[in-house]
């Protein structure tokens, strides 16, 4: 069997971007850096079959002047002629993933179309268009290989349990749950990174040594942010791979000096995070590494955290998210804004540099953006983001704001696009958010 993978390009709607003032758009990010750690651990799920990735964020980056996304998938399907083509789709890259499927059925109808990820896992209803001819939500370590075998076999998807198939030109759903078995256990693959060797020079971060990928040590995240759609993807659950696993992994990786650990929350068990870092040391591994980490966590455990740095932790991505107490009960954040000042001191005292979040909720006035900017600036952060509240769909958030919400293109859905009421008017909002920005205290941008 012949199977494209195919990542969908980024949503190209950044309104923080695009009326921030010229003094501030440098320090705006435009990208995450990193391949696509889902279609790469499905390629390995299905190595026996011939599987190409068609890699359209780092086509992308690396050649501003690349052809349309509709040329690339008509090329990359004349030349290839797959079997099956799957895509992976969050919100923001939804209406990029349609012209892909639309583009792939459009030469040759034949080609069985599998649309997964997580917008297809929160929202699968989304996915009952003529172009599709399968829907795979959550984990398809196994279901995607099943679904392929099937297909080879001539035999029908029905026996796959709670996957969409497009019968009798509508998609019906399988009886039964997604087989995830134990994706962080003895289910885990290794994603299969070969397929990225001609982007590595798209995963170039800081000082530029070399690039970095991504390895996740567990799946989901015990806590409930409304705002977040990961704990609803994994039904609150924490899945962990255990220690050997994860320095298995990072023994392979010797062209990636930098490793952004792919976590929701890396240090959610501390112990465990503790004795990865133990053997990480013992083990003479030198990398660099990029984590998310919460307040709280960091501000309860500066023993760890000097371990942690002792064994290559360099940067930490921390989720602010407000300077307000009463924005971070609402968010369900369960954490004090207190923490922000201990947090930061813990991680300058050990070296580490920090990545302040912030959330902007679009009912701020003047006097919030001036309140707000005056407490960023008072935090010596080496770098502060700024995002827009947004009700992603699928989250505890999505049902509250739904009155508010007045733009529901699904692209502009990437934290840089308000999509709710403003109190503000709207451009002077995103110029606002945009000039936050500039608050600083430090050069990197990472």
């Amino acid at each position: 069997m012949k199977i494209l993978l195919v990542n969908p390009p980024r949503s190209p709607h950044n309104a923080i971007l695009a009326h921030a003032p010229e003094h501030a758009r440098r320090f705006i990010h435009r990208r995450l850096v990193g391949p696509p750690l889902g279609l790469l651990t499905l390629a390995a799920a299905v190595r026996d079959h011939e599987v190409e990735l068609l890699e359209t964020k780092g086509i992308y980056d690396l050649d501003a002047n690349a052809p349309s996304l509709d040329a690339l998938v008509r090329s990359a399907i004349s030349l290839r002629l797959p079997d099956v083509v799957g895509v992976t789709v969050i919100a923001s890259e939804f209406p990029a993933a349609m012209t892909i499927l639309h583009v792939v059925k459009e030469i040759d109808p034949t080609i069985v179309t599998v649309a997964g990820g997580l917008h297809a896992t929160l929202c699968p209803g989304d996915f009952d268009h003529p172009d599709i001819d399968v829907v795979c939500p959550g984990m398809a370590n196994r279901t995607f290989p099943a679904i392929v075998a099937a297909i080879e076999e001539h035999q029908p998807l029905d026996g796959i349990g709670g996957i969409g198939v497009r019968r009798e030109g509508r998609l019906r759903w399988n009886a039964g749950s997604v087989d995830t078995g134990d994706p962080a256990g003895s289910d885990y693959l290794a994603p299969d990174r070969r397929h990225v060797a001609p982007y590595l020079k798209t995963y170039m971060v800081g000082n530029g040594q070399g690039p970095a990928t991504y390895l996740f040590t567990s799946l989901g995240c015990p806590f409930r942010c409304t705002f977040c759609s990961i704990w609803p993807q994994f039904g609150g659950r924490v899945h962990t791979r255990s220690v050997e696993s994860i320095v298995g992994e990072l023994l392979q990786l010797d062209e990636y000096p930098i490793v952004r650990f792919a976590d929701a929350n890396t240090v959610v068990d501390t112990a465990f995070v503790d004795a990865l870092f133990t053997r990480i040391i013992a083990e003479g591994i030198r990398k660099e590494f990029i984590m998310d980490m919460r307040m709280d966590t960091i501000a309860g455990n500066p023993g760890l955290v000097e371990k942690l740095a002792r064994g290559g932790l360099k940067v930490v991505i921390c989720g602010f998210e407000s300077f307000r107490q009463e924005e971070l009960l609402a968010y369900r954040k369960h954490a004090d804004v207190a923490n922000v000042d201990e947090a930061v001191g813990v991680l300058h005292r050990n070296g580490i540099q920090v990545r302040g979040n912030y959330i902007v909720p679009p009912d701020y006035d003047v006097a919030d953006f001036d309140a707000l900017a005056e407490f960023a600036g008072q935090r010596a952060v080496a770098f502060a983001g700024y995002t827009i509240l947004t009700p992603m769909p699928g989250t505890v958030f999505y049902e509250q704001a739904k009155p508010r919400i007045i733009d529901d293109d699904p692209a502009k859905y990437n934290f840089f696009n308000c999509v709710m009421q403003s109190r503000l008017p709207i451009d002077e909002f995103h110029a606002r958010v945009g000039g936050l920005w500039a608050i600083r205290k430090g050069l990197e941008v990472i």
